[in-house]
This record gives structure tokens, C-alpha cells and sequence, in this order.
């Protein structure tokens, strides 16, 4: 970590004659006319927009672990972005050509003009990645980052370059995307290039890679999982490229390629862009990798051509920071060239070699071990000697650029990252970048934060310039799909969980709100009390209490403390899982539907933040989390294709709903016939079916009408006929077997036992005693084989394996949300 700014480096904003510079007049102008409090209200805009729609967590409080996006850009003129974009794929040139040799002949190693122990060292070499020398070799480096700073002379630098994962450009996108709505007259008057050719020419370029006998390739974005800090940009990524975003687990190696785990089977995929560290990603290549969390067998794969990796397995050593020590020596060598964009002063330190003198107009030494890219640097007290295996870099005052702090703009240092790409023979670079704000305690190299302080980089557009773009691909007509199964199994898992926990939290919230209603009667009557009693049952089978809250004729009490002390933060946990399943399955989600979950979700969560000092408080709080539940309903129904995504989704929602209802009833008629009519109230109260029943009977209520609106009409989307239906069909679509097969005819023998309790009831000569005798342990059981059926699902569609090899498998609790 830093230890102190070398802050007084050149002002970006201001020449050597103390002007503003002409590409900063236009910008200046725009903010200047806006005035300090406009300036202020835009800046607390992009923090909303940040916080609602970019990169912050969905928990409350995680929303300061994330970036800020500084209202003022910094803009860079055109003449001296070229210069750079020109000094940047030269660079990826010659770490392409370095790596091509170290993996390959190793001429460079053999003729000391790159250290041995400085390769062979590197955690970052991977001897399994050496490759023949064939002629016809592929580049190693597709996607290439470096963050840049100015030199004493006014002329840029690079810091550190980035040769494995090159993170933020999916934080960039945003960072435009969210600029330009909240700065737009900044945006309209400095008109700068467009980011759109770009990924195009990306996209483009990532079909071109792909193995050549493969006309429409399929291309994945490989991600650590939700866990990771880039979690966000991996999503953004995998959108705008048109690849599937999947994790070491959805994937399996089978005859020599590689194949995504979907409900409808193994789908190959020929093109593998990493975002995992590549010395985890094959146990049989590399001994130290964890076969749990990699892939048997994918880097094999690779070379014998059936799959292309990007970046190639290996790649990471160009980050070592020794390396930059040897550039600019080799570039003349390997490229016939001079190296138009230099590293900072860097060298390489030895066993028992001395730092060299500070050259002059730097702040000081820098240390970073040798081989490792991914790590920080480290400062040393003057007094003290670096120990061995360690890259010297001289860091520079760092450049300023005006950022606004509070409502004042003020000069804050910065480092620049550029990205470029390349098809195999020509290297694009964006036209634009991120800017780091460099704060005290954050550290200038090693991997990207996950969290920080940033500006979007603005390169003014040249009117006159043809915005180059990919041609128009030509090919066979596309088939027709329409298929359910499509998804990774991981996705359905997580989506199916997703909705049992919505209705979890949906029965929790009515389950707590009847018994608050009640409560708050003060003295109850005979049926009043019996119907709390049968609320607590409730209760305490959805784990939402304990004994100990069991209300008596004598004190309503412990019912009432045991629901703020127990139930409500049993609601507040539901909250955060249902939170981590929801970016989970982020990439599934629009950006309009992912805000409304978010918003609605937070709202639940920050009503329930703080203890109710009163039952109606607490009623009160468990408003939004009813409202969330229905946000979920409505944007199944609305704004999901009927496929595999909207089906696992409603199949985890029917599936909780009806063992939820079955438990619920069983537990209100289980007692005296005489006492039937309270549990019946109770039931359609639960059942949200009052107004229904009324509609229908009016004041009269019996058993055989009440339990058929329940518990067999198939037209109530609260009732339990109802989700035993939605659970057939769905099952029916997302396999493509008839009704009668599998898991659905399960569901189908379930829905009849439900619609044939009316004619159970209808047929005993008194209802009462034969719902209070017949019916509780018929739910109970109903219940139980729901959950079975659920435990089914699991083995079938989640966990890839045959229900014989799936012993033993607790399918209770998503993987996902693993402690």
C-alpha cells in the first residue's frame, strides 16, 4: 500500500504558460456556467445512479466498498491519444513477441538478454503453457491494458503493464453510460469518440479467433463467480460482447473439448474469454489448482487447437514488473523498432544488487516482487535494504487533474488505464480509458481495487475521422430456436432458489402480519386466541420463532417480543440471501428489471434496518417486503421470455407457495370440528382469498366451499391447486416430455389429491369433522412429497448427475449462498 502521494506533478488542465489548454476550455466553460451547487447536485446524481443502476452491492452499507464516478472527466487531446494508442499496441506487439519466445524457442533467455532466474521464478510462468515452434502460432495476447502516468518531461510512461485479466473496462462502459445522462451538456459540448466501434470491432475480432472450422462459434466469459470484485463488470462484459457468462463449475471437458452444463445438455463452446486466474483453471496441468474449482483437462484442449483461451495460458507473465527493466532493449531486437511508449525507470534487483541513485525529477523507489504482476508494491525506510527478487520502479510526481471534492473542484492526482485488442493481426485501442484518483492509502499498481475513486477519460471526436467498424458478416440463415433448456444448470439452480426464497419471505411477512393484527386487539376472544395459537404453529414451522414465544390465555407477550427479537431478524436474513441470489443471476436480469428488484429490495431491507418500538412499527416494516414479492410476481409475468430462466423462477415460487399452503391449512384444522370456522377465516385471511369467498358465498362459510377455494380451484393463484398446476406445466416445457413423465407426473398425481378433497368433503355427512379428521394428515403428506418433488428437481436439472449418483446431495440451500 501507499504510504504517502507524490502529489506536484504536471497540471492536465493547465500549459506551461498557465493557461487552460485548448481541449479543456469547451469542458470548463460547461461546468463553469453550471455554478457550484448545480456542480454539487450532478456529482450526488452520478453517486445515486452508481448506488441504484452501476456497481453497488444490494446490501445496505456495501454501497461504500464501491466506485465513486467524479463528475468531471478528464479529456486528452486527440493528437497526443494517438500518439499513445500508437505507443500502446507497439508495446502489446513486443510483450507478444516476449512471450511467444519464453513459451517457444527461448532465444531471448538463452542469450541473456532476459533473465532466467527472473522467468523461472515468476509465479506468473506457467511451464505447462510452452508451445512448439511452429511457424504458424497464434499470438498470445488478445486484450492488453496499461496504466500510464506522466514523466518529469511532460511525456507519458508506462506504470504497469496488464497481460492477464486487464479489469475496468466493463466499469468504463458504465462510467460513460452514467456520465453522459448526468453531465449532458458537458457530454453534448466536448463530443467525445464514441466506445461503440470498439466493442464491435471486439466482437468481431473474438469470432475470428474462435477454432476455424467453426461458422458461428460459441463464446463464453469465464468469471470467478459472484464473490469477485469484478462480479459487476463481468456481466456488463458478457452483455455487450453477446458471450455467456459462466464459472468453471458450468463447464466439462468431454472427447477433447469443452462443453457448457445447460438443462437441455452438454452445448460446446469454442471460445473461452478468462477472467480466471489461469494458474487455477487445469488440476491436471497444474498440480496446485484445486480440481473442485477447475477444469480437467481445458488446457489440452487449447493446445490442440479445439479451444481458444483468451488471453493464452502463460500470458500473466507480461505483468511481471522486472520485465519492464528489458523493453526497451528488446523492442529494436524483435520489432525493428525504437519503443515509442517507455516504462517508468524499472530495474530488476538481484541477489546483493544495490538501488541505483533517484533519478532526477522522481519521488522515489518503488518495490515490487519481480514475477508477480497481481502484487502491490511496497515501500522500504531509506535505512533499510529491499531484500531480493524485487523490480525497483521510480515513481514520478504524480499528474493532477481537477476533480470536484464536496462542492469545490480541486487538483487530485490520477493514473491513466488504456485498453486495446487485438483480431490476431492489428491492434485496436479504445478511444478512451479510466482514470484512477489516486487517494491517500490506495495502492497505484497490483490488481484493480474494489473500490476507488475514478474518472471517464474523454478523447474529443475528429469530424473529419471515418469511425471504423466491422463489415457486415454474411452467412447461412440462422435455425429457429425457441428451447427452455438453454440455460447453465448453476443458473436455473440459483433461480429456482431465488423464487422459494421470495415466498419464504412473502409467507413470513402475512404469517407476522396476521399475528400483529391480532395482538394488537388487546383482550381476544375464545376464537381470537385459538386462531393466534394456530399463527404461532405457523410461525415456528417456518422457523420464524421459537417454544418459548407460544402466547396463553394469561400474557400475549412472549408471542409479541418473540417477533421483533426472533422473526424479525429471521426476515432481515431472508433479505440478504434473497440479495445475493438476485446478482446471482444479474446477467438473466434487464437493467430496468435488475433496478426495480434492487430499489424494491433495499427498501425491504432498510425498513427492517432498525427494531420496531411497537407492534404497529413493525407491521409497518413489513409493508415493503410484501411489495418486493410482488415486484418479483410482476416481472415474471411481464418481462421474462417463457423460457428456462422465467420457468425455474416460477417452478422455485409454486413450489414454496403450495408446501407453504398444504403445512398452513394442515395446521389450521388440526383440532376440534367445533373450532373449524376460526381456522377457515384463517385460512382464506393467509390465502389473500377473503374478498373471493365473499363474492362467491357471501356470509356463509362452511368448510367443502372455503377448502375448494383454497385447496383445489385451479383459477386461485393463492391457492394450492394452482401451484400444483403451474409446477406440471412448467416441468412439462422446461424437459419436453409429456405430462405423464418424470417429475411432472409427480406434480400431476399431487394436483389430483388436491381437487379431490371438494368431493371428500361434499360426500361426508359433516364437513367440520371430516376436514378436522381427513385433512391434516393428507396436507402433511401432500407437503412432504413437495418436497420431495423439489429434492427431485434438484438431482435432475441442477446437479447434472443421475438420481443414483446423487445421493446424499442437500438440495435445502443454494450453493451460491455457502458459508
Amino acid at each position: 500500500m501507499m504510504t504517502d502521494l507524490l502529489v506536484g506533478g504536471p497540471d492536465e488542465m493547465v500549459s506551461g504558460a498557465g493557461r487552460i489548454r485548448g481541449h479543456w476550455r469547451a469542458l470548463m466553460g460547461i461546468i463553469g456556467s453550471l455554478g457550484r451547487p448545480a456542480l454539487a447536485e450532478r456529482g450526488e446524481r452520478l453517486a445515486r445512479a452508481m448506488a441504484d443502476d452501476g456497481v453497488a452491492s444490494l446490501l445496505p452499507g456495501a454501497a461504500d466498498a464501491t466506485w465513486k464516478l467524479d463528475p468531471v472527466p478528464l479529456p486528452i487531446m486527440a493528437e497526443e491519444f494517438d500518439e499513445l494508442a500508437a505507443g500502446l499496441a507497439q508495446r502489446a506487439r513486443l510483450i507478444d513477441a516476449v512471450l511467444a519466445d519464453i513459451y517457444g524457442p527461448q532465444e531471448l533467455l538463452a542469450a541473456g538478454h532476459i533473465p532466467a532466474p527472473l522467468v523461472f521464478g515468476s509465479p506468473a510462468f506457467l511451464r505447462s503453457a510452452r508451445r512448439s515452434s511452429s511457424p504458424a502460432r497464434r499470438p498470445m495476447l488478445h486484450l492488453y491494458a496499461a496504466d500510464v502516468l506522466r514523466r518529469p518531461d511532460g511525456s507519458w510512461a508506462v506504470l504497469q503493464d496488464r497481460t492477464s485479466r486487464c479489469s475496468g473496462l466493463g466499469r468504463l462502459l458504465e462510467n460513460r453510460r452514467l456520465h453522459s445522462m448526468a453531465m449532458a451538456e458537458a457530454f453534448g459540448a466536448a463530443q467525445p469518440r464514441g466506445l461503440s466501434p470498439f466493442f464491435e470491432l471486439w466482437q468481431e475480432a473474438l469470432i475470428r479467433l474462435a477454432p476455424q472450422e467453426r461458422r458461428d462459434p460459441a463464446m463464453a466469459l469465464l468469471s470467478p463467480g459472484t464473490r469477485d470484485p469484478h462480479w459487476f463488470e463481468h456481466v456488463v462484459l458478457s452483455r455487450e460482447l453477446g458471450c455467456a457468462l459462466v464459472e468453471t463449475g458450468d463447464l466439462t471437458m468431454r472427447g477433447g473439448r469443452l462443453f457448457l452444463k445447460t438443462l437441455a445438455g452438454l452445448q460446446p463452446v469454442d471460445l473461452v474469454l478468462s477472467r480466471v486466474d489461469a494458474g487455477t483453471l487445469d488440476p491436471l496441468d497444474q498440480p496446485e489448482a484445486d480440481a473442485a474449482g477447475g477444469i480437467p483437462g481445458i488446457l489440452d484442449a487449447v493446445r490442440h487447437g479445439a479451444l481458444t483461451l483468451l488471453n493464452a495460458p502463460g500470458s500473466g507473465f507480461g505483468e511481471a514488473p522486472a520485465l519492464a527493466a528489458f523493453l526497451e532493449r528488446l523492442c529494436p531486437q524483435l520489432l525493428g523498432e525504437n519503443l515509442r511508449l517507455p516504462s517508468l525507470p524499472t530495474h530488476w534487483l538481484p541477489q546483493g544488487a544495490p538501488v541505483p541513485p533517484l533519478p532526477e525529477g522522481y519521488g522515489s523507489w518503488r518495490f515490487r516482487p519481480a514475477g508477480q504482476g497481481g502484487a502491490s508494491e511496497t515501500a522500504f525506510p531509506p535505512s533499510e535494504s529491499p531484500p531480493a527478487g524485487l523490480a525497483a520502479i521510480a515513481l514520478p510526481f504524480l499528474p493532477v487533474a481537477p476533480s470536484l471534492v464536496g462542492s469545490t473542484l480541486t487538483p487530485t492526482p490520477f493514473v491513466l488505464r488504456l485498453f486495446a485488442v487485438s483480431d490476431g493481426t492489428q491492434w485496436q485501442v479504445l478511444p478512451g480509458g479510466v482514470a484512477r484518483v489516486a487517494t491517500e492509502g490506495m495502492a497505484l499498481t497490483g490488481r484493480l481495487p474494489a473500490a476507488g475513486w475514478c474518472k471517464d477519460v474523454w478523447v474529443p471526436a475528429d469530424p473529419s475521422e471515418a469511425i471504423i467498424g466491422p463489415a457486415a458478416r454474411s452467412g447461412p440463415p440462422l435455425a429457429i430456436r425457441r428451447t427452455s433448456g438453454t440455460i447453465p444448470s448453476r443458473v436455473a439452480d440459483n433461480l429456482f432458489w431465488l423464487g422459494r426464497y421470495v415466498e419464504r419471505l412473502d409467507r413470513a411477512a402475512r404469517l407476522m402480519r396476521a399475528a400483529i393484527q391480532r395482538l394488537r386487539r388487546g383482550s381476544l376472544l375464545a376464537r381470537e386466541l385459538a386462531e393466534l395459537s394456530t399463527l404461532t404453529t405457523c410461525l415456528r414451522e417456518a422457523y420464524l420463532l421459537d417454544e418459548e414465544a407460544r402466547p396463553s390465555a394469561g400474557s400475549l407477550m412472549p408471542l409479541a417480543n418473540g417477533l421483533e427479537r426472533t422473526a424479525r431478524p429471521a426476515v432481515r436474513r431472508l433479505l440478504e440471501r434473497i440479495g445475493g441470489l438476485v446478482e446471482a443471476v444479474r446477467d438473466r436480469l434487464t437493467a430496468d428489471m435488475h433496478a426495480t428488484l434492487k430499489q424494491t429490495l433495499r427498501e425491504a431491507q432498510e425498513a427492517l434496518r432498525a427494531p420496531a418500538a411497537e407492534l404497529p412499527e413493525l407491521a409497518r416494516a413489513l409493508i415493503p417486503s410484501l411489495r418486493f414479492a410482488n415486484a418479483v410476481a410482476g416481472i415474471a409475468a411481464e418481462n421474462m421470455v417463457r423460457g428456462g430462466a422465467r420457468l425455474f423462477l416460477e417452478l422455485g415460487r409454486r413450489v414454496e407457495r403450495a408446501q407453504a399452503v398444504a403445512a398452513e391449512v394442515a395446521v389450521a384444522l388440526d383440532g376440534p370440528p367445533a373450532r373449524i370456522e376460526a381456522g377457515l377465516r384463517l385460512v382464506l385471511e393467509l390465502c389473500d382469498s377473503v374478498i373471493t369467498y365473499r363474492s362467491r358465498y357471501l356470509a356463509v362459510l362452511q368448510p367443502a366451499p372455503a377448502l375448494d377455494l383454497v385447496l383445489a380451484d385451479p383459477a386461485n393463484p393463492r391457492g394450492l391447486a394452482f401451484q400444483l398446476a403451474g409446477i406440471r406445466a412448467a416441468l412439462a416445457e422446461v424437459s419436453g416430455f409429456a405430462e405423464e413423465e418424470g417429475p411432472a407426473q409427480e406434480a400431476g398425481r399431487l394436483l389430483g389429491q388436491a381437487e379431490g378433497i371438494t368431493a371428500l368433503l361434499l360426500a361426508a355427512p359433516d364437513q367440520a369433522a371430516a376436514a378436522a379428521r381427513d385433512l391434516p394428515p393428507l396436507l402433511r403428506e401432500m407437503a412432504a412429497g413437495i418436497g420431495d418433488l423439489s429434492d427431485s428437481l434438484a438431482r435432475r436439472y441442477f446437479a447434472l448427475l443421475s438420481e443414483t449418483h446423487a445421493v446424499g446431495v442437500d438440495t435445502r440451500e443454494p450453493a451460491v449462498l455457502e458459508a
